[in-house]
């Protein structure tokens, strides 16, 4: 038999658990109106220019950083805000170039408006 030796560190993606990769799923509700979807996201801690929200095919990203807290003598520190990243696929119904957003005491709300509907038409029919 063959005998094997794993490298003390391997070169893995697997980020380390203290990894400050991590990033929290903000509880969002999502609601339809006449005019297209809202999406309301919950940030707490989160200003308005640490939020990034963006649409690259057809996914809707959220990306927010948290205020650093209190950070003068810390004896300890148990509770820290991490970053906080969502996304979602978007349907053909949501018009992407006229997305807004807005947030407002921590709480982003997204405006996905509904492409507009063609008009139907008539078309005349000539004799040959």
């Amino acid at each position: 038999m063959k005998e094997t030796t794993i490298p003390a560190k391997a070169e893995t993606n697997v980020p380390d658990t203290r990894d400050e990769s991590r990033t929290l799923i903000p509880a969002v509700d999502i609601f339809e109106t006449n005019d297209g979807l809202v999406v309301v996201a919950d940030l707490p801690g989160v200003e308005t220019g640490t939020v990034d929200v963006g649409v690259e095919k057809n996914i809707l990203t959220i990306k927010a950083k948290p205020a650093p807290g209190r950070t003068e003598d810390l004896a300890l520190q148990e509770f820290r805000l991490l970053p906080y990243f969502r996304q979602f696929q978007l349907s053909e119904i949501v018009d992407q170039e006229k997305i807004r957003a807005e947030i407002k005491y921590g709480v982003l709300t997204i405006h996905l408006p509904k492409v507009a509907e063609k008009q139907p038409r008539k078309i005349a029919v000539n004799i040959a």
